[in-house]
């Protein structure tokens, strides 16, 4: 029997709990440290990537807070400024109406509304929040608590005036200013480095807001977090998820509150497969919501993607898609940013956040490389549905030997481009029906493919095929015999009967007729096909 469930899997926006599966807000946050905080008059930040529930726990707290009758507390959200840009007068028109707005809707409070304007006439952009704050704050005994989000949205000066009327109005707290403020973004504010219009200058946001007393991060979903999610949705409607694809969910998302909503929201109710909830969500469904996410390249995603092109994200990506040997040469601060956006995992080592993420960067820095590609699928899968990868990797070798100089060129990751371009040729072909999977990172010096294709279209029978790419380093003979353990035990680990070593040769001056070639070597009793580039 097919049954509509009154909720679902939220991936846009704040949580409504009557609409929502979720995870309680201030669980997933300390509260008794944060009222603590509240209490003791501290202004600190809260912060993690986007979509992972900032918002979500900030009104969470609001209600919490204003149900309690000790305070009064008011949520702004500050992006409304940011079309404003420099212009400091117009950012401070619209904040200071946002702000209105939220302490009538939270609070059934006009004050801000009848006097906003007229201190914004007569103190200027520069002090208007500032005194507007001051005198809402003596308008009442009961101390006032501010929740600012999206702060980091704000641009240059606009950001720089919220920022230090804040901090100039620090003293006067309770009585005449708020008693506690809660700053909230992708970044930590001591990150910021503000590009000041007035000043002709980069202003350090750790300087500029130089009375924050703690920084607090919002955490992914746990494993039994996610486990719980998945189980309000099986109680609701009766529909199980598999161990496995339980374990997958996990496993592709590392917890990340966005992309775990995704693909149980895509796998049950975008998917029409899972529109019968008497039929479980296995493994293959949520590897399917893994590739449709992919493929639409979701507002996450794009989101997340558009900072490969900032060059201090470069700068850590780069290493990581190419396996160099170490982080020796990442600036503090650069690797601080990656983490903050999300991008790479919070603990040591250094890695992509999750395997998704991991799947995603090779594919968008590739996407217009794939589209140039003229090669048929079909010219590359036999008649019994078996992909002929030796073919595959022939063309690519050819190709790669007449064009990659011209190709490579046009990768702003030009350091891993022939690694690239050996994902984006294959991408091209296994997107009519595989899929690739993939593992990078630091100290590997190695890049892993697994091509995992449907065998005419019959999930029953899986052809797996392992693919290493090295960049040939101190000498043939030594990457040759570490290459060819690295791909047995790949194709070990993965149960794959097929195995494929690709040696990139960047040495200069060194002949094209040096560098391709085919041969078959023997590791661990398995034949491994090795491949000069």
């Amino acid at each position: 029997m097919t049954t509509t469930a009154m909720r679902f899997f939220n991936t846009a926006g704040p949580i409504n709990a009557a609409m929502h599966y979720h995870i309680p807000p201030l669980v997933r946050l300390d509260l008794d440290d944060l009222l603590l905080l509240i209490r003791q008059w501290k202004y600190f930040v809260l912060h993690a990537p986007r979509q992972t529930g900032k918002t979500s726990a900030l009104l969470a707290l609001r209600e919490q807070l204003n149900a309690s009758g000790e305070f009064r507390c008011v949520y702004v959200n500050v992006e409304v400024g940011q079309t404003a840009r420099e212009d400091v007068a117009a950012a401070m028109r619209a904040i200071l109406s946002a702000l209105a707005r939220a302490a009538r809707h939270a609070l059934d409070d006009s004050f801000v509304a009848n006097i906003w304007r007229g201190i914004l006439d007569d103190a200027g952009p520069n002090d208007a929040l500032g005194e507007t704050l001051a005198r809402w704050a003596e308008s009442d005994a009961k101390p006032l608590v501010l929740l600012i989000d999206e702060i980091d949205a704000l641009i240059g000066d606009s950001l720089l005036a919220v920022l230090r009327q804040l901090r100039a109005g620090y003293p006067e707290r309770p009585r005449r200013f708020p008693q506690s403020v809660i700053l909230c973004g992708v970044r930590d504010v001591r990150d910021y480095r503000i590009r000041s219009a007035a000043a002709n200058a980069i202003i350090a946001g750790g300087s500029a807001f130089n009375i924050r007393a703690e920084s607090r991060r919002l955490g992914d979903f746990s494993c039994a977090e996610v486990e719980s999610l998945l189980t309000q949705h099986t109680a609701e409607t009766g529909q199980v998820f598999t161990d496995e694809a339980r374990r997958n969910v996990w496993e592709l998302t590392q917890g990340q509150p966005w992309l775990v909503n995704a693909l149980a929201y895509e796998a049950c109710f975008k998917n029409k497969a899972g529109h019968d909830r008497s039929r479980a969500i296995d493994a293959d469904a949520i590897q399917d919501a893994r590739e449709q996410l992919i493929l639409r390249r979701e507002t996450h995603l794009d989101q997340l993607t558009d900072k490969l092109q900032e060059e201090r994200v470069q700068r850590v990506i780069e290493p990581l898609l190419k396996g160099a040997d170490d982080a020796s040469s990442f600036a503090t601060d650069d690797l601080r940013y990656v983490r903050d956006l999300g991008l790479v995992a919070q603990a040591d080592p250094i890695a992509i956040a999750n395997p998704i993420y991991r799947e995603v960067i090779p594919r968008d820095l590739t996407y217009t490389t794939q589209a140039g590609f003229h090669h048929d699928p079909a010219w590359y899968v036999d008649a019994d549905g078996t992909l002929q990868v030796s073919k595959l990797l022939a063309a690519f070798q050819e190709f790669f030997r007449a064009h990659s100089e011209h190709w490579v060129e046009r990768f702003q990751y030009k350091e891993a481009g022939p690694q690239l371009l050996l994902q984006a040729f294959l991408q091209r072909i296994v997107n009519s029906g595989g899929r690739i999977e993939r593992e990078y990172g630091l100290g590997r010096g190695r890049t892993d493919l697994l091509l995992v294709w449907p065998v005419g279209g019959d999930r029953g029978k899986t052809q797996k095929v392992v693919i290493e790419c090295k960049v040939l380093h101190r000498g043939l003979e030594r990457t040759l015999r570490a290459g060819l353990a690295q791909t047995r035990a790949y194709m070990d680990r993965c149960a794959a009967a097929e195995g494929h070593l690709v040696l990139f040769d960047r040495t200069a001056g060194t002949s094209w007729g040096a560098k391709v070639y085919r041969r078959t070597e023997t590791e661990g009793g398995a034949a491994v096909v090795v491949w000069g580039m």
